[in-house]
């Protein structure tokens, strides 16, 4: 992983790449090129693509093929997602898809530095993880994964740290949907500084 062309961000160890919808979080329904990225340290329980964790098992991709198939998908939209997509320098592939007038849209843990470029920031911190401020400051979105309601402590606690523009969600940790999806209603009735965030693509069966 330590070459020139992955320190640079030429080379990405990409696990998928595929068309869908987004299925969560704020644009949800949008058609986009998904780019998953392997690599990823903070270990989430109820993480379904766990099998993305480990870099080295996934194959170095020129950002340049990256890239083209964004371009070949006429979507107009690339969602980085992983993993967490900035273990990787993410500079040079998103400078290029802008080039192409691609937007990208960022999901992350918040967890790495700040590289690339960004039409739309969603934000989704972890317990016991590090968060980096610049995400803070920089993310449209915060979404927050509840697994119980104690989790709620934690989600409050992220969202004094966001900016003021920054839309907060609450969404149901998809095995414990059926628990904790009333209870999220209730809260956000509550409490309508808050949105309910659904994956519709668990729903729909989509990718």
């Amino acid at each position: 992983m330590n070459n020139k062309n992955t320190s640079s961000g030429k080379m990405l160890p990409v696990m998928e790449q595929f068309a869908s919808l987004q299925g969560e979080g704020i644009n949800t329904g949008k058609a986009a090129w998904f780019v998953r990225l392997g690599g990823c340290d903070v270990g989430c329980s109820f993480c379904d693509v766990k099998e993305s964790w480990n870099p080295n098992l996934h194959q170095l991709t020129p950002c340049d093929e990256i890239i083209n198939n964004a371009v070949n998908s006429k979507l107009g939209a690339v969602v980085l997602t992983g993993g967490e997509p900035l273990q990787s320098n993410l500079d040079y592939l998103c400078n290029k898809l802008h080039e192409k007038n691609i937007k990208i849209f960022l999901e992350t843990s918040g967890s790495e530095p700040f590289s690339g470029c960004f039409d739309w920031i969603c934000l989704s911190p972890k317990k016991n993880t590090k968060i980096f401020n610049c995400w803070f400051e920089e993310a449209n979105e915060l979404k927050v994964i509840i697994e119980s309601k104690n989790d709620m402590v934690f989600a409050e606690e992220m969202a004094k740290h966001v900016n003021e523009n920054c839309i907060i969600q609450l969404q149901p940790e998809w095995s414990k949907k059926d628990e904790i999806t009333p209870f999220l209603v209730d809260y956000i009735i509550s409490n309508p500084c808050w949105r309910l965030s659904v994956q519709t693509h668990k729903y729909i069966k989509i990718p």
